[in-house]
C-alpha cells in the first residue's frame, strides 16, 4: 500500500466511523424521525452518505459491481436528478424500512468495497479526487446530523439532552471593538492548495473599499437588547420577507429561546439551560441578523470582505455549541457560529459545473440563498477553511447561523 493510499484509506475510515459515532447516544426511534422537510432523520443521513459512494464511486469503477439494494438508489438519493427518481424530501422521516440494522449493514459493506477498490488503484487520481469529495460531502451531513437532531429534540416538550455533560457558564466577554481593515484589490476564492468545492472557485480578483469587522459575535445579551427594545415590533428595521415572518407570529425572538415565565432559557445539545449572555447568539435568520445590524447603525459584512479579513485567522473547531470570545483582536471566525453576509450566493466569475450528475452539488442553487461563511460548533475539525462558502435560505435558522457586525 502506497503512502497517499494508506494516508486516503486511513481519512476514509475516521470519517465514516465519525458518522457511526455521532448516533451513538441516539435510539432507533432517534434516527427514523424527521422534525420538519428541511431536517432529515439520522437514519437518512447515514444511508444517502453511503448511497453517495456507492453511485458516484463504486457504481462506475466497481468491477462486476452490483447495487447493495436497488431500492436504494430513489430511497437515499437527496437532488440528483441527473441519477434518477428520488424519494420526496418531507417524508423521509416515513421510511420505517429499511431498519437503522439494515442501514448500518448497507455502509458495511459499502465500507468494504470501498476499501478494497482504492487498494486496487492507488495511483488513480481520478478516483483519489472523488473519495476526497465523498468525504467532505459526509463531513457536511455530520453537522447537519447534530443540528437536525437539535431541532428534532427540541420538539419534545421534555427537552432531552443529546448529550448528558452539562454546559459551563462563561466568564465575562471582552467588550465589542472594530478591526479596520485597507481593503483594495483582493484575491478571492480557493487557492488550489488542497481541497475545495467548485462554488468556492475560480479564484479571481475583488475590489474591497475600507472596512471594519466587529472583533466577536454578537453575544445573547446584545441581542436580548435589541428583543427589549422592541426589534420585533419595528418595521423599519425589517426586509420585508423578514417583517412578513414577524407579522405572522414566525419570527419573535432566536429559534431556542424559551420563556418561563421570569426565566429566560435556551434548548442546547446539552438540553435546556439558562440563557448565557456571553455565548454568541446563534439559530437566527438572514432577516433577523441583518435587523440587529441596522438597530445597531452597522451592516452585515459581504462574503469578500468576511473572507479578506479570514485570511489568517485560526482554524478554531466548536464543542457542540458556541464559546464565549476569550481574546481580544478579531475572534470568533470560525468553530463558534456561521456567520450571516449581504451576498447573495451567486456564481464566481468563470465558475463552470462539473459535468454530469456530480455537478448538481453546488451550482443549481445559486438563486435564492445567501451566503454564510466560518463554520460552526458541529463543523467537524479540518472541514472549514477561509474560502468556504455555506448558503441557506434567508428565513433558515436551524443551523449554527450568528451575526458579525460590519461598518
Amino acid at each position: 500500500m502506497g503512502a497517499s493510499e494508506h494516508r486516503l484509506s486511513t481519512a476514509f475510515e475516521h470519517v465514516r466511523e465519525r458518522s457511526l459515532h455521532l448516533a451513538e447516544p441516539l435510539s432507533a426511534e432517534d434516527c427514523c424521525a424527521q422534525s420538519m422537510p428541511d431536517a432529515s432523520p439520522v437514519k437518512w443521513h447515514l444511508a444517502h452518505t453511503t448511497w453517495f459512494f456507492e453511485t458516484f464511486i463504486l457504481e462506475p469503477r466497481e468491477p462486476g459491481f452490483q447495487p447493495h439494494d436497488p431500492a436504494f438508489r430513489v430511497l437515499f438519493n437527496s437532488y440528483y436528478n441527473g441519477v434518477g427518481a428520488k424519494h420526496p424530501r418531507a417524508q423521509r422521516g416515513l421510511l420505517t424500512r429499511p431498519s437503522l440494522a439494515d442501514v448500518h449493514a448497507y455502509r458495511a459493506d459499502v465500507d468494504a468495497r470501498m476499501l478494497r477498490l482504492m487498494a486496487s488503484a492507488p495511483d488513480d487520481a481520478g478516483l483519489a479526487g472523488l473519495v476526497e469529495l465523498g468525504l467532505q460531502h459526509e463531513q457536511q451531513h455530520q453537522e447537519l446530523i447534530l443540528t437536525d437532531v437539535k431541532h428534532l429534540l427540541s420538539r419534545n416538550p421534555t427537552h432531552p439532552a443529546y448529550v448528558d455533560s452539562p454546559l459551563p457558564a462563561s466568564g465575562p466577554v471582552e467588550p465589542v471593538s472594530w478591526i479596520d481593515f485597507d481593503g483594495g484589490l483582493a484575491e478571492i476564492g480557493h487557492a488550489c492548495d488542497g481541497f475545495g468545492f467548485d462554488n468556492e472557485c475560480p479564484r479571481h480578483r475583488q475590489y474591497l473599499a475600507p472596512f471594519a469587522l466587529a472583533s466577536r459575535l454578537v453575544t445573547n445579551g446584545e441581542y436580548l437588547e435589541f428583543v427589549a427594545a422592541g426589534g420585533y415590533r419595528d418595521p423599519a428595521l425589517w426586509l420585508s420577507d423578514g417583517w412578513d415572518l414577524v407579522a405572522n407570529g414566525t419570527l419573535a425572538e432566536p429559534l431556542y429561546w424559551v420563556r418561563d415565565g421570569e426565566r429566560l432559557r435556551e434548548f442546547t445539545l446539552h438540553g435546556l439551560q439558562a440563557l448565557d449572555l456571553a455565548r454568541p447568539v446563534t439559530h437566527v435568520s438572514l432577516y433577523e441578523a441583518d435587523a440587529y445590524a441596522r438597530w445597531r447603525g452597522a451592516r452585515l459584512p459581504t462574503e469578500f470582505e468576511w473572507e479578506f479579513a479570514a485570511r489568517d485567522a485560526a482554524l478554531t473547531c466548536g464543542d457542540l455549541h458556541p464559546r464565549a470570545a476569550g481574546s481580544a483582536g478579531l475572534a470568533q471566525m470560525f468553530g463558534e457560529c456561521w456567520q450571516w453576509t449581504a451576498s447573495s450566493y451567486a456564481p464566481y466569475p468563470g465558475f463552470v459545473p462539473a459535468a454530469g450528475a456530480i455537478g448538481e452539488y453546488n451550482g443549481k442553487f445559486m438563486v435564492n440563498q445567501y451566503v454564510l461563511r466560518g463554520s460552526s460548533c458541529a463543523t467537524p475539525h479540518g472541514h472549514a477553511r477561509a474560502s468556504y462558502r455555506n448558503f441557506f435560505p434567508a428565513g433558515a435558522r436551524w443551523q449554527f447561523t450568528g451575526v458579525r457586525l460590519a461598518r
